[in-house]
This record gives structure tokens, sequence and C-alpha cells, in this order.
């Protein structure tokens, strides 16, 4: 078998950096979107304890927003799926490129084709955030009997 020559491998190792990267950026994301999800789940908790305690148009906002933290939690957890799959894509891109230039392949349909995949994940994910984010903004209007003045004209 036939090695490749150092100056091909210092080469591969050049293409391997971005997305390498791009894999610690994935590993920040997936930092921040645990973080969020480890608060939604408190937030759940917390109402899961006040819902027995409560009743009339407390109890029904609190089972509105179990609901909306239901949602919230499943976008999450599907945002964190997708950029975990994009991290696998990355790291099998970076093998690939190693394999293909040990093996002496031809190798750009196929690398090509795992950044596209890997882009399309992350993009996919990223997507999914902003729709959490959405979601969240939502349900964190301030009800209008909060804002009310009272008759001063201050509010309460």
């Amino acid at each position: 078998m036939h090695l490749p020559a150092i100056s091909n491998i210092a080469q591969t190792i050049q293409l391997a950096i971005a997305p390498v990267f791009l894999l610690a950026g994935i590993g920040a994301f997936l930092n921040v979107l645990t973080g969020r999800l480890a608060r939604i789940v408190d937030r759940s908790r917390l109402l899961a304890d006040l819902h027995g305690a409560t009743t009339g148009d407390e109890h029904d906002r609190h089972v509105e927003e179990l609901r909306l933290i239901d949602r919230r939690i499943a976008l999450v957890n599907a945002a964190i799926s997708f950029n975990v799959a994009s991290a696998i894509a990355i790291c099998l891109l970076v093998a690939l490129l190693f394999v293909t230039q040990l093996a002496g392949l031809a190798y750009r349909v196929a690398v090509a084709l795992s950044f596209i995949l890997a882009m399309a994940l992350l993009v996919t994910g990223l997507v999914l955030f902003l729709i959490e984010i959405n979601l969240a903004i939502r349900g964190l209007r301030v009800r209008e009997e909060l804002l009310e003045r009272d008759r001063a004209g201050k509010r309460r």
C-alpha cells in the first residue's frame, strides 16, 4: 500500500480545520440549547406543583402555560437532535477527508454531500430554535390586569 506524502496529509489537515471550528460552534450552541431546556423543565416542574393548588382563571393560566412549555420542550429537543446529527455529519466529513486521502479515493462528491447534509441539519436546528424562542416570547406576554393603573394613575 502506498502512503500519501506528508504534504498531502498536511493539506488534508488544513481542509479539516474549518469543519472542526464549525464543530466547536455547534458544541457551544448545544450548550445554549441544553441550558434553555433545563430552564424550561424547571419551570414545568414549578407549574406542575402549582397545578393542584390553584383554581379558576389562575389554574387555567397554568394549564395554558404547561401546554406551551410542552411544545417548547419538544422544539428544543428536536433542535438538539438536529444539531447533534449535524455534529456527527461533520465528524464523518473529517474522517472521510482522511480516509479518502489515505486510500487515494476520489472524494469530492462524498465530502460535498457530507457538508451539505451537515449544513441542512444545522439550519433545521437553528430554525427550530428560532421557533422555540418566538413561542417563548408569545408565552411571556404580561397579562393586561397586571398592567392596569390604580386610581392615582400609577401602574399597580
